[in-house]
């Protein structure tokens, strides 16, 4: 049980509304996420639009950036995450047995040399930053990786070690 209460929709400010409106438009829905968010509306802002920024931009595919959030909030124990991701790669059409692949035995789920790389070092960065080696970075560019889909993939994780910490602290529960 939620260790705090969810906002209703219907009794935020017109900040939150609009805001809300957008989630809604891109989702389908409100996730319990944003309206827990929502108690504080400047970090509700700052999030919402972090998330459009690095999961609706940039270069990296929708499916590896899935696999990443998967993947970081499976190594975090965050099951809100692990099941609200799970769903949005089944969306984009990658099957229970593929996604069951990428949470087990990536080497064998169906990325590039350059996608496998990034989403290793990604998830290497959320267990363990400081043991990151110059030859890890190395071996990511000599897959295929630019500066910047190192730093995209980097991306990715940071957004989700933060909802994962905040998910859990406060026991929000998915919806």
């Amino acid at each position: 049980m939620s260790r705090i209460t969810t906002v209703d929709p219907l009794t935020v400010n017109n900040q939150v509304k609009e805001i809300f409106a957008e989630i809604n438009e891109v989702f389908g829905r409100i996730p319990n996420l944003f309206k827990t968010y929502a108690h504080h509306p400047p970090l509700l802002e700052a999030n919402w639009y972090k998330v459009k920024q690095v999961m609706m931009k940039g270069v990296l595919p929708r499916k590896v950036k899935e696999s990443i959030a998967v993947l970081v909030s499976l190594d975090n124990s965050c099951s809100y995450c692990i099941a609200a991701h799970e769903g949005a790669l089944q969306s984009i059409g990658i099957s229970p047995e593929e996604i069951k692949t990428i949470e087990t035995d990536l080497e064998n789920a169906d990325f590039t040399p350059k996608e496998k790389a990034l989403i290793k070092f990604a998830r290497k960065a959320n267990a363990a930053p400081l043991q990151i080696t110059d030859e890890e970075v190395t071996d990511a560019r000599t897959a295929g990786a630019t500066d910047a889909e190192i730093v995209e993939a980097l991306g990715v994780m940071e957004v989700f070690t933060a909802f994962n910490k905040f998910l859990d602290t406060l026991q929000v529960e998915l919806g």
